[in-house]
């Protein structure tokens, strides 16, 4: 596997995301993200890591933690991300995300990090956050920086952290000047890869679907779950089809042949329920055995975030040691 992955890794732009261990995934997490890692890589270098230190400013379960991060990348492994192809990692395994990110700490004003969105939401909300959470962005841009990332794919409402990141390398550069041999800066600037043409998956409510609003589709639901989620979702007999049943049927089905199918059955909601039932059931029953077959080899998930930590920190650390010497913590 190390030498596949290895050789895998050399010759295309960079692409960085950050996964936070943070509870079963639903079609929305699907069709709003995982499903573009799963098709980009094979367009760009794909660095993919399990933000584990992220998660601990608010899961400080050790169990929950050690849980989670396991079924991440049982996750991701099930839906199709080859780890011959990507570096899939674990966060804290790269102990010199946290170095860069103490660099930054001391190039960073408190007032700029007050403006960061997450803690501004929470103070707004009348939380005392932790410092975890007040330094969040910062490890961010350590994540993104470190890896010499060309692009983060992010949705538009966490399009501030790459540009936390852009302005955190472009101050490093103009106060330690650029790399040793002149001709370049010692951090590039990643630019947002935005995935516009992800429109908002709509749950079982119509909303967004989201599992603070308890309206989702779990992606490994069993058949039966599907059929009893399915049954419940919420219907306006008020125009042409059920909007909320045709919304979720979209992701799956040719829209041409789903307008045919919708007009065919015109005002039959239950019909129309169960071939969006049997279309979900099909599409979930291939990733959920996979997945449950590899829930089997543990060891096998457990040698993919050992190989990545290894390729992920001999990477890292020659960028390191750029650092180290352009700060003046390298003596000689």
């Amino acid at each position: 596997m190390s030498d596949n992955l290895s050789t895998s890794l050399k010759t295309r732009k960079i692409l960085l995301s950050g996964v936070k261990p943070t509870g079963k995934p639903h079609i929305g997490n699907y069709f709003g993200a995982m499903k573009r890692f799963v098709e980009l890589q094979d367009v760009y270098e794909s660095y993919i890591f399990i933000a584990d230190l992220h998660a601990i400013t608010t899961v400080q379960n050790r169990e929950e933690l050690v849980n989670n991060t396991i079924n991440v990348v049982l996750d991701y492994l099930a839906i199709g991300l080859d780890p011959k192809k990507v570096c899939i990692y674990k966060q804290s395994d790269v102990p010199q995300v946290t170095e860069l990110a103490w660099i930054f700490n001391c190039l960073t004003t408190v007032p700029y990090l007050m403006r960061a969105h997450a803690y501004k939401d929470a103070v707004a909300n009348g939380k005392e956050p932790n410092v975890g959470l007040f330094d969040y962005p910062l490890l961010m841009a350590a994540d993104i920086l470190i890896q010499d990332a060309d692009v983060v794919p992010v949705g538009q409402d966490q399009k501030q952290h790459v540009e936390i990141a852009r302005d955190t390398a472009e101050k490093f550069n103009r106060i330690f000047g650029p790399a040793k041999d002149g001709a370049s800066e010692t951090f590039k600037l990643p630019e947002p890869l935005i995935l516009e043409d992800v429109a908002t998956v709509p749950g079982l409510d119509g909303r967004k679907m989201s599992k603070s609003y308890g309206n989702t589709i779990s992606l490994f639901a069993t058949d039966d779950d599907i059929e009893k989620v399915v049954m419940n979702i919420v219907t306006d007999s008020s125009g042409e089809h059920p909007e909320n049943v045709y919304a979720i049927h979209a992701l799956l089905k040719d829209k041409e042949l789903l307008d045919n199918l919708y007009k065919e059955n015109k005002g039959k909601y239950k019909i129309l329920k169960e071939m969006l039932i049997d279309d979900l059931q099909d599409f979930i029953r291939p990733i959920r055995e996979k997945r449950q077959k590899l829930e089997k080899d543990k060891d096998t998930v457990l040698e993919v975030l050992r190989e990545g930590g290894r390729v992920a920190r001999e990477r890292v650390e020659k960028k390191m040691e750029i650092v180290r010497d352009k700060v003046g913590l390298k003596l000689s």
